[in-house]
């Protein structure tokens, strides 16, 4: 490996570590990210040279270290506020951080989980947020996972961190009797990132696999740093459940692939195995989570040897109890589809006709697309083509929408 692609490796899995932890150190995410880059830099100028060092972590957190005090220093309206800032730090943090020549760099990204998390922030600030900081994507990046223009992103990003200093939302971790209230929201914003990985909302591909592996990644970290949390075991058991699919999901030319046409060969079975096993924690111990029970879906769907075969009578007993955690449509929607499995399709297509009046699925693209293949099935085809247009009104990204047109263009031939 060259030493310009250790550096890299390296920055991939210290960034967010080395950013937290200046973030807790100084207070200021700005200042944080930008002596980040200044430290990636400098170590893009000596490593290859010099060599990566044993602990580069910690080499990494001292030479930004020193960066940030330097510039506090130079700006005298940061002058008075650096003693305060390094007082507030040693109260909160007794342990002084690692240098160069031993220790390990703290960890202090569960702190910044729930900064970038945090209820006081707009829903779509904290998703462009985590992945700015804690993925590490560029707001360009960011920009194109929302599909908003990057002037747009980077003033959503400048907002959610003016907040956050206005507001004092503090660099923490909730305590034990907050945790409860505010794991969800950080756990809502890694799968929300995951989704739009799995099923992008626009653009020329079906998934975004850098998205998809970014929220695992995530909840990986986040595993480690609360392995007590069965609803993170639950999360992350369900994305590496979906995800073993990947490839399996598209076509030569990228168009969907329907679960019951899929080669199940090509599914990756270490990841189903790992997500199959964090199922059992996650359903271990007391009132299974919204989470733990979808991964028990995914694992019957991959456990099976075909769609026939898939244990229906369990996946509707499984949305029936997921269905009382979270009384939603969306899950009213996905337990028809499984009774429409178990039942045929007339009784799938009656709980789907009593859940039109909902709002929110007006409009739904999963919605009208299930019924439509509920009506195709049944033979209604006037209905169905009806359905399917309807369908490719909303359809998101443009192997949906080429997906559509065939389903259309077979029933109107039919």
């Amino acid at each position: 490996m060259s030493g310009v692609r250790e550096v890299e490796a390296v920055f991939r899995e210290e960034r967010g570590r080395l950013l937290a932890a200046l973030v807790r150190r100084f207070g200021d995410l700005d200042l944080a990210e930008e002596v980040t880059s200044d430290a990636i830099e400098a170590a893009l100028r000596h490593w290859p040279v010099e060599g990566v060092p044993p602990k580069p972590g910690a080499w990494l957190m001292t030479t930004a270290r020193r960066k940030a005090v330097d510039r506090l220093r130079r700006d005298q309206a940061f002058a008075a506020r650096l003693a305060i800032l390094q007082v507030e730090a040693e109260r909160a943090a007794p342990a002084p951080p690692a240098d160069a020549d031993g220790g390990e760099l703290p960890d202090e990204r569960l702190q910044l989980f729930f900064t970038c998390a945090h209820p006081a922030l707009p829903a779509e600030d904290r998703g462009a947020l985590t992945l700015r900081c804690l993925a590490g994507l560029t707001t360009p990046e960011v920009a194109r996972a929302y599909l908003v223009p990057v002037q747009t992103m980077a003033k959503r990003i400048v907002r959610a961190k003016k907040k956050i200093r206005e507001a004092r939302i503090p660099f923490r971790v909730p305590g034990a009797d907050e945790l409860p209230e505010r794991l969800p929201g950080v756990l809502q914003v890694i799968y929300s990132i995951f989704t739009e990985g799995y099923a992008a909302s626009s653009g020329p591909d079906l998934q975004r696999l850098d998205l998809a592996e970014e929220a695992i990644r995530l909840a990986r970290i986040l595993r480690r740093l609360l392995p007590g949390e069965r609803e993170v075991a639950g999360l992350l058991a369900l994305m590496l459940l979906v995800h073993a699919r990947r490839d399996a999901r598209t076509g030569p030319d990228g168009e969907p692939v329907l679960l019951d046409e899929q080669d199940r060969g090509r599914w990756d079975r270490g990841l189903i195995e790992e997500g199959s096993a964090l199922v059992v924690t996650a359903l271990s111990g007391g009132r299974p989570g919204v989470y733990g029970v979808q991964a028990a879906i995914a694992a019957l769907h991959d456990e099976a040897a075909d769609l026939t075969t898939t244990d229906w009578p369990q996946v509707v007993a499984l949305y029936d109890v997921l269905l009382a955690l979270d009384p939603s449509p969306v899950v009213a929607l996905n337990r028809a589809a499984a009774v429409a499995m178990r039942d045929g399709p007339e009784a799938g297509l009656a709980l789907l006709d009593e859940l039109a009046g909902e709002p929110r699925l007006r409009g739904y693209h999963p919605y009208l697309v299930a019924r439509a293949d509920l009506l195709h099935r049944l033979g209604r085809l006037p209905e169905a083509a009806a359905a399917y247009r309807a369908a490719l009104e909303v359809a998101g990204s443009e192997p949906e929408r080429v997906h559509l047109r065939r389903r259309l263009t077979a029933v109107e031939e039919s």
